[in-house]
């Protein structure tokens, strides 16, 4: 093979290379984007969390279960961590606005206690076992509390969870195409390293010389 043949196939793979390295790079950063700016801001209002100011907001709403549903519910074991009777959720959800659906459900003598976290704030609902008496509470703490609350996947569930997975995959895609494309092009920008190397550099010295001095 000639050297003419040589050097244009090599300039035909580099090509090839970066045309999908670009393609990569820009879909992954468009995928993780929005992402990248919320985590971004939310982490400031983290770190910042003893200086934001929060005035949570409690509301409580009150029911009565009909007798057939104050039946269904005596007729459980007092002891028992079962969901409640599926008759008892369709009511709470079309009087209450309210789901226990696949939540954890602590049966007593007395009366049954469902804990209902949320993002940016809390909720719980009880039912009196003899009277049928229902209080429902809803704790919220704000958009901040729930944004910062997306940041940490706290009480978001699985489907935030998948997301927060496919984000970092994305966020890592993004950085590691970025990563390649400064090497592709450091010759012509003496700067690339260095400044790379900075990030490395900085975060390091603070952990080692001020985090627990």
């Amino acid at each position: 093979m000639s050297d003419g043949r040589r050097i244009a196939d090599h300039k035909k793979r580099r090509a090839f290379f970066l045309r999908h390295l670009y393609q990569w790079h820009w879909i992954s950063s468009g995928l993780c984007l929005i992402g990248m700016l919320l985590f971004a801001a939310t982490g400031i209002t983290l770190n910042h969390a003893g200086q934001i100011e929060a005035a949570p907001s409690v509301v409580m709403h009150d029911g009565q279960l009909p007798p057939p549903l104050q039946d269904a519910l005596k007729s459980q074991p007092a002891a028992a961590k079962a969901p409640l009777p599926a008759e008892i959720d369709a009511w709470l959800r079309r009087e209450m606005g309210v789901s226990v659906t696949a939540r954890d459900t602590e049966w007593s003598a007395k009366d049954v206690y469902v804990a209902l976290p949320r993002p940016g704030g809390d909720a719980w609902l009880s039912i009196e076992r003899d009277s049928g008496a229902v209080s429902y509470e809803v704790t919220d703490r704000g958009w901040i509390a729930y944004l910062n609350d997306l940041h940490k996947g706290r009480h978001t569930g699985r489907s935030w969870s998948w997301f927060l997975d496919l984000f970092a995959a994305a966020a890592m895609i993004f950085c590691l195409t970025g990563l390649l494309l400064l090497q592709l092009h450091a010759g012509k920008r003496p700067a690339t390293w260095p400044v790379v190397g900075l990030g490395l550099v900085i975060p390091l010295l603070v952990a080692v010389l001020f985090i627990h001095r």
